[in-house]
């Protein structure tokens, strides 16, 4: 790790730039970019813990983790509550930050949004562009639904696989999100389910699969410091290239979050997001 950490990040940002605007990394966009301005929508997993902290009361257990939080409203209340206190949790919605617009305007093969403010979709439409499509995470917990996935328009209709492979763009929501259609993984049990085939990669669309080869990853406004989300991370990367990025204040991280930066070769820039996002555009 020590090495990874005394690499010049200004170095470091020039390949990113580069591998960015030459369609050879996939950018992994976290709440962290958004969560940079002021918004009234919960812009990480404990502030989405706590929103559900203010709607019921919660055992010990489910504070402060949101998917321990929502399994515990869903037993109690039934998903049609998890559902809709998901939805006023990010009714009021995200505009997209300056990044997220230059991100799409990037004819980048692939995208990565990691929460469910819709920022990314958002910027996509703002930019005019046709040429992409979505494909998002749905929970099997819905009565008939045997799909891990569902692909989108832009204009939020239902599409086939077939047209996403068509597209310039794919962006893919692995956790699902509030547009267009409200879906979302949230639940202990939404991921358990995901995680028994995971390492099999079933969950992870075909085309999400086919456009990651060859490619590095940069992971931007995110954190690895829980199970999930680095298992999310690891399996989404699978076969991809040996060279990837992330920003992130190295002197915060934990030691499970250094040793997967460690293991998946993720070189850590040691800057302020915010500074390396204007970098990144400039």
């Amino acid at each position: 790790m020590a090495t990874h950490v005394l690499e010049n990040p200004e170095v470091l940002l020039d390949e990113v730039g580069e591998g960015l605007r030459a369609g050879q990394l996939v950018p992994f966009v976290g709440p962290g970019i958004s969560a940079l301005g002021a918004h009234a929508v919960p812009l990480s997993t404990a502030a989405l813990a706590d929103f559900f902290a203010t709607k019921t009361t919660l055992p010990r257990r489910a504070k402060g983790n949101c998917w321990a939080a929502a399994q515990y409203i869903e037993s109690t209340r039934f998903r049609d509550t998890v559902t809709a206190w998901m939805k006023e949790a990010f009714a009021q919605g995200v505009l997209p930050s300056a990044f997220h617009r230059w991100l799409a305007g990037l004819p980048l093969p692939l995208v990565v949004d990691a929460w469910y403010a819709g920022e990314m979709r958002t910027a996509l439409l703002a930019a005019g562009r046709e040429d992409w499509a979505e494909v998002q995470g749905i929970t099997r917990a819905h009565i008939g639904e045997d799909r891990w996935f569902r692909f989108y328009t832009p204009g939020g209709d239902p599409a086939k696989a077939q047209e996403a492979e068509a597209a310039t763009t794919l962006l893919y929501t692995p956790h699902g999100g509030i547009a267009p259609d409200a879906n979302f993984l949230i639940t202990d049990a939404d991921y358990v389910e995901v995680l028994t085939e995971i390492d099999i990669q079933t969950p992870i669309p075909e085309e999400v699969r086919h456009r990651r080869t060859g490619l590095g990853f940069v992971f931007l406004g995110c954190r690895f410091d829980d199970q999930l989300l680095r298992t999310y991370a690891r399996q989404i990367m699978k076969r991809s290239s040996a060279r990837h990025y992330a920003v992130l204040d190295v002197e915060t991280l934990t030691r499970n979050e250094r040793r997967f930066l460690e293991e998946q070769n993720i070189s850590p820039i040691a800057k302020p997001l915010g500074e390396a996002l204007g970098q990144l555009m400039g």
